[in-house]
């Protein structure tokens, strides 16, 4: 399974001139050999570009992607990943979104099809990560 995380999904839904080739591209290689799938936080982060759930359904609907639930041992695992976030000098107050997003991935053993490598590398550093470099 590969966890797909929503700046990858938006580069092909919004038709993002600088991304969508790359997003493209590793979405429909990835298809060819394993499952996608997006959980409920990846999800409410796509929803912030569409209006209506309808819209977001439609525009997900060509897209095989599995939904998943997020065990409550990632969110244990997402916390402690932000409580070192903020020891190690971390800003922002709300960044939860991609702990639980990483921690899903690696409670679960999913890889992570993204764009946004350095956080995951820095806290989730046993999840394979499908990303540019």
């Amino acid at each position: 399974m590969v966890l797909v995380d929503a700046n990858v999904l938006l580069d092909v839904l919004t038709d993002d001139p600088e991304w969508r080739a790359w997003s493209e591209d590793k979405l429909l290689s990835t298809i060819e050999t394993e499952d996608l799938g997006v959980n409920p936080i990846i999800y409410a982060e796509l929803a912030l570009a569409y209006d209506t759930s309808a819209e977001l359904e439609s525009a997900l609907r060509g897209w095989p992607l599995q939904r998943l639930a997020i065990p409550y041992e990632a969110g244990f695992l997402a916390g402690h990943a932000f409580i070192q976030y903020r020891r190690r000098g971390g800003r922002r107050r709300s960044p939860l979104p991609d702990f639980y997003i990483g921690a899903h991935a690696q409670t679960e053993r999913f890889r992570l099809l993204t764009r946004d490598l350095h956080r995951y590398r820095q806290y989730f550093p046993k999840v394979k990560l499908i990303a540019p470099h």
